[in-house]
């Protein structure tokens, strides 16, 4: 049988106070502990050179790593192959500024030893971030451009192209300035460097650079191969890149073989879930239509005919034309009435009244409201307002618009003769038709239940045909526009839309009841109860009550923190010698001498550490040059657009 032992510490007691000493003096050093720790991570992972110094080159390079604290050092292995120098690159620039010799040396299988061996078989007269330029020696005649490639063998070249295709280019040859190279040379080596390193891990994804080294002429790279120890260049990094939509399936093969996320799809909450799985679709619908001239407009009574001069057009004839038709005694009044339906009016280029006549006199009313009479003007209800007879007919051709008049549904012409002893009466209505192919279109939308609803979430979309979602993951993948022809015969055309066909499946959870949803209340109750310096909570009792509580806290001093970084800033002397594709840009201005401006960020001791040949410009402080950014940006963007010619000749 086993006994526990029991210590009893009597208060005052030599003991219980070297223990309550202890404990107050742990408590205190807590907060200074985590500030030292703070203190050394930042030192060593401060900056980008900090962090590439103490952890990035020795990973890759497969030297020793120190903790923070530095007491510890260890050797990752995160790289299948490295080596010491990967790459060196060596310029020999000539008499006449131009670079006479650029040799390139590579480590290709990570050995250790240089096993290819580039020169470039001409001098070298501007560089730039992506590839070179050469010249006639000595000037900027006769350039011609040339990009970094990699050929099937890894084997580091040039490819003539044309000047648009490089990026920040310049010159440093005589014809711009002298000893250009021999002064810039530490600069111009990192760009023909940072070239040929762009150009090779483009070619090998694998490959990372972890160091560059500048001695005199010579930059040195170290290297590794880092993301896999296969031969093959097709990693899954670059893999994925090329074809996203392999992500999720591959995702849900992995979690389908994982144990941890089988053990979480078995889990009382898991199980607790049901999930439904719907298809649906948001389809584009169009038609198109050729209607015939009566579906337009018709004559649907009155009048004696209907014709089609043309294939677009319908006149509607009223009346009675025939010679002396009409016996009207000493003065009679004659009634002929058409009643005219319009059935789609957007179709309806123009109605006019084309023509009409009478022996002897007539009017015409459009729904009532009268549009033309003759031969005089005859207003009323009345009879003519002159001898009713007039020895024989008028003709009138006004080729009035009664469009207006013309809405959808039915509208009737009058046309009101008087006539004096024997006579005639004839009016003529002229339709103008569109009887064009017209494409009707609607979108249907059979999913919008499901993506308004919270439960529900997209799971797999495919928009004519190409899949844009799967396993609830974006591809990455879009289909472009598409233009197709729709109707049918003489009836066609083309229409362009960037979908016709969107095929969704969603899944909604439903609950089954088997787990029941998560008490929030309490932490409810202490995110509206509480203060800065007070705790409220209410933690449920034993016996399945709530006890409310209320106790004063305090945040720990986070220190004072400065306003702002401290800052300098600096300039140093250039000349002009950018490349674009007209030639030099400082031969183009009136003085070539420009100066570079720095900013540096001061060190402990609040000093500016400026470069060789900078001069300080503002000394270490809180420098706002907010305003003078935006002129120089606002300055750029109206020389770009003074570049632009926007006037028209007259």
């Amino acid at each position: 049988m086993r006994r526990g032992v029991r210590l009893l510490l009597c208060a005052g007691s030599p003991l219980a106070l070297h223990v309550i000493a202890f404990a107050q003096q742990a408590s205190q050093t807590v907060e200074a502990r985590a500030r030292a720790a703070a203190a050394a991570s930042r030192a060593r992972t401060s900056d980008s050179d900090a962090l590439l110094s103490n952890v990035v080159t020795p990973g890759l390079a497969g030297k020793p790593i120190a903790t923070v604290d530095g007491k510890t050092r260890f050797a990752p292995s995160l790289t299948c192959t490295k080596s010491a120098t990967l790459l060196e690159l060596l310029v020999q620039p000539g008499p006449t500024g131009d670079l006479r010799q650029v040799r390139i040396a590579r480590d290709r299988d990570f050995d250790g030893a240089f096993d290819s061996q580039t020169l470039l078989p001409e001098p070298i007269s501007g560089v730039c971030a992506n590839g070179v330029i050469a010249c006639d020696p000595g000037t900027w005649e006769e350039c011609r451009a040339f990009a970094w490639s990699v050929d099937e063998s890894q084997n580091i070249g040039l490819v003539q192209t044309t000047m648009p295709q490089l990026a920040g280019c310049y010159c440093l040859n005589n014809s711009c300035g002298t000893d250009l190279a021999w002064g810039n040379m530490a600069g111009i080596l990192k760009d023909l460097g940072g070239g040929v390193v762009g150009a090779l891990t483009a070619a090998d994804p694998r490959i990372g650079v972890a160091q560059a080294q500048v001695e005199g002429p010579v930059i040195r790279y170290t290297g590794a191969q880092t993301t896999a120890c296969a031969a093959n260049h097709g990693v899954d990094q670059t893999r994925y890149r090329a074809a996203p939509e392999l992500l999720g399936g591959d995702a849900a093969a992995v979690a389908a073989a994982s144990s941890i996320f089988q053990a979480v799809k078995a889990s009382p909450g898991g199980l607790g879930k049901a999930q439904q799985v719907s298809a649906c679709t948001i389809s584009r619908e169009i038609g198109m239509s050729l209607p015939d001239a009566q579906a337009v407009i018709t004559r649907s009574s009155g009048g004696y005919a209907t014709t089609a001069p043309t294939p677009d057009r319908l006149s509607f004839l009223m009346g009675s034309p025939s010679d002396d038709s009409l016996k009207g005694g000493k003065c009679g009044l004659f009634d002929f009435r058409m009643t005219i339906d319009v059935h789609d009016n957007d179709r309806l280029k123009a109605v006019r009244l084309a023509r009409y006549y009478a022996d002897d006199w007539a009017q015409v009313r459009v729904d009532g409201q009268q549009v033309a009479s003759g031969p005089s003007p005859w207003t009323g209800m009345g009879l003519p307002p002159g001898k009713c007879e007039k020895s024989g007919p008028f003709h009138a051709a006004p080729a009035m618009d009664l469009t207006a008049f013309m809405t959808p549904g039915p509208h009737e012409i009058w046309l009101r003769v008087a006539v004096g002893d024997e006579g005639e009466a004839f009016a003529q209505i002229d339709a103008d038709l569109d009887l064009a192919c017209r494409a009707s279109e609607r979108v249907v939308d059979l999913c919008a239940g499901y993506a308004g609803h919270s439960h529900c979430r997209l799971k797999d979309e495919t928009v004519d045909g190409v899949a844009t979602f799967r396993s609830g993951v974006a591809t990455g993948l879009s289909p472009l526009p598409q233009t197709r022809t729709v109707g049918t015969g003489a009836c066609t055309t083309q229409i362009g839309r960037d979908f016709f066909l969107r095929e969704r499946r969603y899944t909604c959870t439903i609950d089954t009841g088997s787990t029941a949803n998560p008490d929030l209340s309490r932490g409810a109750y202490i995110i509206d109860r509480s203060t800065p310096s007070l705790l409220a909570d209410r933690p449920r009792t034993a016996y399945g009550g709530f006890q409310k509580t209320a106790r004063s806290f305090a945040l720990p001093d986070r220190g004072s923190v400065p306003t702002c970084e401290l800052v300098c800033k600096t300039r140093a002397a250039r000349v002009n010698s950018d490349a674009a594709a007209d030639g030099v840009v400082g031969a183009l201005q009136n003085t070539p001498q420009g100066w570079d401006t720095y900013y540096h960020a001061c060190n402990a001791q609040n000093v500016c550490p400026a470069g060789p040949s900078e001069e300080i410009v503002s000394a270490c402080g809180c420098l706002d040059d907010f305003p003078e950014a935006v002129a120089m940006m606002q300055t750029v963007r109206l020389a770009g657009a003074d570049l632009v010619c926007t006037a028209t000749v007259p």
